[in-house]
C-alpha cells in the first residue's frame, strides 16, 4: 500500500504542476485577447489592407466592405481578438511549456530543444508576414482584377450603338468583411505552418527518425507533395501557387542541410566518446 502511495505522489505532483501551467497559459491568453479586442478594429484594417490597396488600384477611391447580420461584425472582431490573443500570449505559453518539460530533460536535451522553441515562432511570423505582404496582395489582384476585366468585357459586348447598354446587368464587388478576413487568415496560417518545415524535419533528424540522405532520396516525391499543398492552400492562380512551391521547396532543401549538420555533430560527438572509429561513418 505504501509503495502505491509513493508511486502516485509524483503523478499528483505532475498533475498539480500541469494545472498551474495551464492556469497561467489560459490567463495570459485571456489578457492577450482582451488587449487585442481593444484594438481589434485597427488589427482588422491591417489584415484587410491588401484588399483595400487592390480595390484602390482598380479605380475605387473609397473602398468599403459590408456585413449582412447584426452580430456579424462583432464576432469578426472576436475572431481577430482570439488570433491576437494567441499571438500575444504565445511567449507566456511557450515559457510555461518549457517550465513543465525542462525538469525532465537532460542538459544536452535542453540545449537541443530550446533553439527550436525559439525558432518556431520566428519562422511562423516570417511565413505570416510573407503571406500578408506578398501572397495575399497577389491573390486579391488576381480575383478582383479578373472580375473587373470580366465586367468590363461584358459591358462592351452589351453596349449598343448609341453607347447605352442594350441588355445585361452590372456586377459590382461588395465584399463581406468576414469572408475577406477568412482569405487573409487562411493564407497567413497556411504559410506560417509551411515555414515550420525546417523545424519539424530538423527535430525528426535529431530524434533519428529521418536522415539527410533519406530526405534527398525522396526529393521527387516531396516535389509532388509540395505541388499538391500549393494547389490546396493558395488561390487558383499560377503565380501564388508557384511562389508557395518555390518557398516550400527552398525550405525543404534548407531542412536537408540542417539535418546533415545534425548528423555531422552527432558523428563528431560519437567519435569523441569513442563510439566510432576514425575510419567509420555514422
Amino acid at each position: 500500500m505504501s509503495e502505491m502511495d509513493d508511486s502516485s505522489a509524483p503523478l499528483i505532483e505532475h498533475l498539480a504542476e500541469l494545472r498551474t501551467r495551464l492556469i497561467w497559459s489560459v490567463a495570459a491568453f485571456l489578457i492577450g485577447m482582451i488587449l487585442s479586442f481593444i484594438v481589434a478594429e485597427q488589427i482588422l484594417k491591417f489584415l484587410l489592407l491588401p484588399i483595400e490597396n487592390t480595390m484602390r488600384s482598380l479605380g475605387n477611391p473609397n473602398p468599403t466592405m459590408i456585413y449582412t447580420a447584426p452580430q456579424e461584425y462583432f464576432f469578426t472582431l472576436i475572431r481577430v481578438s482570439v488570433v491576437g490573443g494567441l499571438i500575444l500570449s504565445f511567449p507566456v505559453i511557450a515559457h510555461q511549456l518549457w517550465r513543465f518539460v525542462a525538469p525532465g530533460l537532460y542538459k544536452q536535451e535542453k540545449n537541443a530543444f530550446l533553439p527550436f522553441l525559439i525558432a518556431s515562432p520566428l519562422l511562423f511570423v516570417l511565413g505570416a508576414a510573407f503571406a500578408h505582404f506578398v501572397v495575399v496582395p497577389l491573390a486579391m489582384q488576381f480575383f478582383l482584377g479578373f472580375a473587373d476585366a470580366a465586367s468590363l468585357l461584358a459591358a462592351l459586348v452589351a453596349e449598343g450603338a448609341d453607347g447605352v447598354s442594350a441588355s445585361g446587368i452590372g456586377i459590382v464587388f461588395q465584399g463581406k468583411v468576414n469572408e475577406s478576413l477568412d482569405i487573409s487568415l487562411k493564407m497567413i496560417v497556411a504559410f506560417g505552418l509551411c515555414f515550420q518545415l525546417p523545424v519539424l524535419l530538423t527535430l525528426m533528424g535529431k530524434a533519428g527518425l529521418v536522415s539527410s540522405a533519406g530526405l534527398a532520396g525522396v526529393r521527387k516525391y516531396a516535389v509532388v507533395g509540395i505541388l499538391l499543398v500549393a494547389a490546396l492552400v493558395t488561390p487558383p492562380d499560377v503565380v501564388t501557387q508557384l511562389i508557395l512551391f518555390v518557398v516550400v521547396f527552398g525550405l525543404y532543401e534548407i531542412s536537408i542541410w540542417l539535418v546533415r549538420m545534425v548528423e555531422r555533430q552527432r558523428e563528431k560527438r560519437m567519435r569523441e566518446e569513442g563510439l566510432l572509429d576514425e575510419d567509420e561513418t555514422f
